[in-house]
């Protein structure tokens, strides 16, 4: 792995490793993953979707912010005029109530807003996380009593609440999608701090750990260059599953009207809009409600598939049997037949060591004179 892993190496050892192995492990062990897989594809669709939607609103010809009010019938409350809320050649899946704007234009790039905040949130709340962590870990009793009492702070901290009220005090002249991001980064990353600071601490007690420090590395070229290749699995196993919580909680603060600001599009703005109009206007609701439900859901399942790809012993406990491995090396069920003659030799054999004529009584050693 490094100089230092190969110091405690023996010498007549192959290390002859590729590169490669742990990539191929795990693409290995993803692609026998169907759901995983699955959940992928949705996600590289969802993500080539919101990068590609100017793209796409242009093959439609219509934009995320134009009104059109000669497609609202004004006598019914501003309700699309045509069926499926105004759907057709020219609106691929309608207009919105009272504004006429393109429901097709918003959601593309609602999903641009919502999956934007929710990675770059994620990456702050790993940065933080991943810094602290392993500062914590690899500092001194006085450093680590800090840190550790700093994420416990952060920890208990409710999330909601607290970015409710970092959000309601904020100017509106400050860009709401780059406040969110740093609103959740900054307030969210306890967790992984800690699982980071857990990881840290058993890696640094390796022998190949303790080779680099006999051989005068500082701690940062230690913590660059043997600690951070080991805490890659579990730290990229967090973030994938942060980032559907991310989109929730987006979507959460939008709602509640923190969050991000018309005209900017997005999902949870979109459904603060539609809690009047889903009778007049289901697919207002229901269009953003089901990008939110597939999003989160296929980052959940994708998560659940990285943590099972990079854990080698996810597989193996799946593997375990109930068998004895006898001495050929296989692993065998032993018969209720079986068990019960091997029971009754064991019951022989100690009858026989205690018997009088057993070879260990005196009788035998009398015997054995003649």
């Amino acid at each position: 792995m490094s100089e230092a892993r190969a110091a405690v190496e023996p010498a007549g050892t192959d290390t002859t490793v590729p590169a490669a192995s742990g990539a191929h492990q795990f693409w290995r062990r993803l692609r026998a993953q169907r759901a995983a897989l699955a959940a992928a594809t949705v996600v590289a669709l969802l993500v080539l979707v919101a990068l590609a939607a100017p793209l796409l609103t242009a093959l439609e010809g219509q934009d995320p912010t134009s009104y059109h009010p000669a497609l609202i019938d004004s006598a019914r409350g501003g309700v699309p005029i045509g069926s499926f809320g105004g759907a057709g050649a020219d609106h691929w899946l309608g207009v919105e109530p009272q504004t006429g704007r393109d429901l097709f234009a918003r959601l593309v790039y609602g999903a641009r807003v919502s999956l934007g905040v929710a990675l770059a949130a994620t990456v702050v709340q790993v940065a933080i996380g991943v810094t602290v962590g392993v500062a914590s870990a690899l500092g001194n009793r006085w450093v680590d009593q800090l840190l550790s009492r700093a994420t416990d702070i952060i920890v208990s901290m409710p999330l909601m609440i607290m970015s409710l009220a970092l959000l309601a005090i904020v100017p509106s002249s400050v860009p709401r999608p780059v406040l969110v991001t740093l609103v959740i980064g900054l307030i969210a990353w306890g967790n992984i701090a800690k699982i980071v600071r857990a990881q840290t601490l058993s890696l640094k007690g390796l022998d190949y750990v303790s080779a680099a420090r006999l051989s005068g590395w500082n701690t940062w070229r230690i913590a660059c260059r043997e600690l951070l290749p080991g805490l890659a699995a579990p730290v990229i196993t967090y973030a994938a599953l942060l980032v559907p919580i991310n989109i929730s909680v987006e979507a959460a603060l939008s709602f509640l009207g923190v969050g991000v600001k018309p005209p900017t599009p997005s999902w949870g703005q979109m459904l603060t809009a539609a809690d009047v109009w889903y009778q007049a206007a289901p697919q207002y609701l229901l269009l953003p409600a089901g990008a939110l439900f597939v999003t989160v859901l296929a980052l959940t399942v994708f998560g659940d598939g990285v943590r099972a790809a990079l854990d080698p012993r996810a597989a193996s406990r799946l593997r375990i049997g109930t068998g004895r491995r006898d001495k050929t090396g296989k692993t065998g069920k032993t018969s209720g037949a079986d068990k019960a003659a091997a029971d009754r030799g064991a019951d022989t054999a100690g009858n026989s060591a205690g018997s009088p004529n057993s070879a260990g009584s005196p009788n035998s050693d009398k015997e054995a004179t003649v």
